[in-house]
């Protein structure tokens, strides 16, 4: 080959590298302006998620809510697959809505589905395995787009107070030295470990509601005539934890590695602050020392959870004591009364780990070119 053809071809090649890069760029614009975020909860759910939706759509992003509990009587659904293509496809309220175009989730609620009021009862219970059937079908679909918090691993999480007290104590967090049982045995043994000290509470919760207002069990302390009573526990094991002292009870909220925490002060003292009133409940700032930021981050990395609601009680001593961290937990009420940016962050930092998986995978296109 000449020396003149040899040129030629250097400098078509540079082109094409050119050509490529400058596809890629305009591919990552072209994303910035399609950029779409699933919100999943349920329709009595106000003033956090607005406060998301609003941040995100500031941020130039569209939102889509779903509202799980409406689906199988609100939704349209058309998941079509022909020549060797592939639709999943919601429609509500004249809003089509396209799972290829959504590029991350926000996991807020998911709720037990409404049912028609004239179905007959009979066929309830078909009625909803085949709609929660369809729900997963179509978040089936959205697994490769970033999610705060992937729903599995906050199902997982979140229902396994025993997985969460392993990750905090491997993470160096103190816990409260705790028995899970039906037996009265060891929660006797507990009792006189502690002098008597030891608190009582459900796994889970008694019920949900949309309003938050309906009954649950607090956590609460027990007595030696409870003792004599521990023979009921084979109607319903419960968790038996020490008493922890405190100076002030806290909750913190992770949103993938920023801390906003909130105190509780002493002299509204509570077994459990959430059987307080929340207008009773004097919310102040607070700022976490430095190493228990960077262990209660470990504890959520080695979890899988970007976003969490963290339960902590500070000691009169100024030890930190973890007692759980709820996946789903509540925030508006730290945002509310400290002006906190909580969901704020919680848009951005969902909008920074879309645009990272966008551009590793043009990224990707752009080697493969």
């Amino acid at each position: 080959m000449c020396k003149c053809a040899d040129v030629q071809m250097k400098e078509i090649k540079f082109d094409l590298h050119i050509c490529t890069f400058a596809f890629a760029h305009l591919q990552i614009c072209t994303f910035a302006h399609f950029l779409m975020v699933l919100c999943i909860t349920h329709s009595k759910d106000h003033y956090t998620i607005d406060i998301v939706q609003q941040s995100l759509e500031r941020a130039g992003m569209s939102t889509y809510r779903l509202n799980t509990d409406e689906f199988a009587i609100n939704y349209k659904l058309q998941y079509i697959f022909e020549n060797d293509q592939q639709q999943i496809i919601l429609v509500h309220n004249g809003q089509q809505i396209d799972a290829s175009t959504i590029s991350g989730v926000w996991y807020r609620k998911l709720w037990k589905l409404q049912v028609p009021a004239d179905l007959d009862p009979a066929y309830q219970d078909i009625f909803i395995k085949e709609y929660q059937t369809y729900l997963q079908l179509f978040f089936n679909q959205l697994s490769y787009v970033p999610w705060m918090n992937d729903m599995q691993t906050d199902h997982l999480v979140g229902h396994d107070k025993l997985m969460q007290l392993s990750a905090a104590r491997s993470a160096g967090l103190r816990v409260p030295d705790t028995v899970f049982t039906n037996d009265p045995v060891p929660i006797k043994e507990l009792f006189d470990r502690c002098e008597g000290n030891i608190v009582v509470k459900l796994h889970g919760a008694l019920s949900k509601s949309m309003e938050g207002n309906t009954p649950f069990f607090p956590t609460t302390r027990l007595s030696a005539k409870d003792m004599g009573r521990l023979d009921e526990l084979a109607y319903c094991p419960m968790i038996f934890q020490e008493y922890i002292p405190k100076a002030y009870e806290l909750r913190i909220v992770y949103v993938d590695g920023d801390f906003f925490t909130g105190k509780i002060p002493h002299e509204q003292d509570n077994t459990d602050w959430r059987a307080l009133r929340g207008g009773d409940i004097a919310w102040q700032p607070y700022q976490l020392p430095a190493d228990i930021e960077d262990r209660i981050t470990q504890m959520m990395l080695s979890l899988g959870l970007t976003f969490g609601a963290i339960d902590m009680i500070r000691q009169p001593d100024g030890a930190y004591i973890f007692l759980e961290v709820n996946p789903q937990g509540e925030w508006g009420m730290l945002q509310k009364h400290l002006s906190y940016p909580i969901g704020e962050t919680i848009a951005q930092k969902l909008i920074t780990r879309i645009k990272n998986e966008q551009e590793k995978s043009i990224d990707h296109y752009a080697y493969k070119r």
